[in-house]
């Protein structure tokens, strides 16, 4: 299968992701949002975040792009907002990253 070349398109929607899931309540939501569309208030209590530091996470992926709101009379619920995402993050899953012994020791951490 021949490589897709990347365009600037493509740069800025990976930085795009790349920030997405540089914060673990965002990750957190991508990942849950993989399985099955959810209300803010279930993904909060999942995470065990507050409904307002939910309700900024989502804002920040739905300005990436990443997920969408669906009104459902007076409440909204989030999904995914392209099915290649899902399995991509599951490709994500599968990669195996190794961490230096040492590396994310609370202050030591030299990966930030």
């Amino acid at each position: 299968m021949p490589t897709m070349t990347a365009t600037v398109t493509h740069t800025a929607a990976l930085a795009r992701l790349g920030h997405a899931l540089s914060d673990p309540t965002r990750a957190g939501v991508l990942l849950a949002l993989r399985e099955a569309p959810a209300y803010p208030s279930d993904l909060a209590d999942a995470l065990g975040v507050s409904r307002q530091v939910m309700s900024n996470q989502l804002a920040c992926l739905r300005g990436c792009g990443l997920v969408e709101s669906i009104p459902e009379g007076r409440r909204t619920w989030y999904r995914l907002a392209d099915k290649h995402l899902a399995p991509a993050l599951d490709e994500l899953l599968r990669v195996v990253l190794y961490v230096e012994p040492g590396c994310c020791a609370g202050e030591n951490c030299r990966c930030a």
